[in-house]
């Protein structure tokens, strides 16, 4: 009957405290800023702006915007993720040979300032925080971006760091990128699960010692760089029974 009582009690146990009791072996998590905000409002626009040409727009402008960040972190020229996102976008449009007029241009780059969470996000993140687990953001958005996409979408309070990589002037997969998290936590890297959108940033993360979690959105094929995350998902439901586990 004891044994019986005690599997009946886990069953009601509310998710939170289930998640607490288990005594998680990691103490925070660091997200990267996509598995949190959704970006798909900006492709949206993009093909509102130049119909039947937006997925083009969207998939040049987002390759180079990453392929900036690396080129500027190797070459140490470093500029903010908010100018590499703009040059990205230009280059992009002349490349398309688009007519990005000043006004389209500008609309394209505050839509990046009007993120939201997706809708699983929320609820995982309320589930991580009651149970003791640190929350951050490690991303390579400028501080000035994650506030304002933390504001649109009721997330304030919610982070216990909001980390820019402007801070060390170097984009992921830098390690010293990667080195904020455990700097501003006060953690060993194994106690902080790393949380990335890009199969790229999982690999970085791993790299550097982070037990990963991939939070694959686009169920992207695994990146060929001889490291695979210790766990994915498309969504962070999956992420808080990793963490439980």
């Amino acid at each position: 009957m004891v044994a019986t009582a005690g599997v009946a009690t886990s069953l009601l146990m509310p998710a939170s405290l289930a998640l607490a009791a288990s005594r998680p072996k990691f103490k925070a998590v660091a997200f990267d800023a996509f598995p949190i905000f959704d970006p798909r409002p900006v492709f949206v626009l993009a093909e509102k702006l130049f119909p039947g040409k937006g997925p083009d727009l969207s998939n040049t402008w987002r390759t180079r915007q990453f392929e900036y960040t690396w080129l500027r972190t190797v070459s140490h020229r470093y500029a903010d993720f908010w100018k590499v996102t703009e040059d990205a976008l230009v280059f992009s449009a002349r490349t398309l040979q688009l007519d990005l007029t000043s006004e389209k241009r500008e609309k394209l780059m505050n839509a990046y300032l009007e993120l939201e969470a997706y809708p699983d996000v929320l609820p995982a993140l309320r589930l991580l925080r009651d149970a003791g687990i640190r929350l951050a953001f490690l991303s390579n958005m400028t501080s000035h971006m994650l506030d304002a996409n933390i504001k649109n979408s009721n997330l304030d309070g919610i982070f216990e760091h909001v980390l820019s990589t402007d801070k060390v002037r170097a984009y992921k997969p830098d390690p010293r990128a990667y080195q904020m998290g455990i700097d501003a936590l006060c953690l060993n890297v194994n106690e902080v699960v790393f949380a990335a959108f890009a199969g790229w940033d999982t690999v970085g993360a791993k790299w550097f010692g982070y037990p990963t979690f991939w939070v694959n959105r686009l169920n992207s094929p695994v990146e060929q760089l001889d490291v695979t995350p210790d766990a994915s998902a498309t969504n962070l439901t999956e992420l808080v029974r990793f963490v439980e586990a």
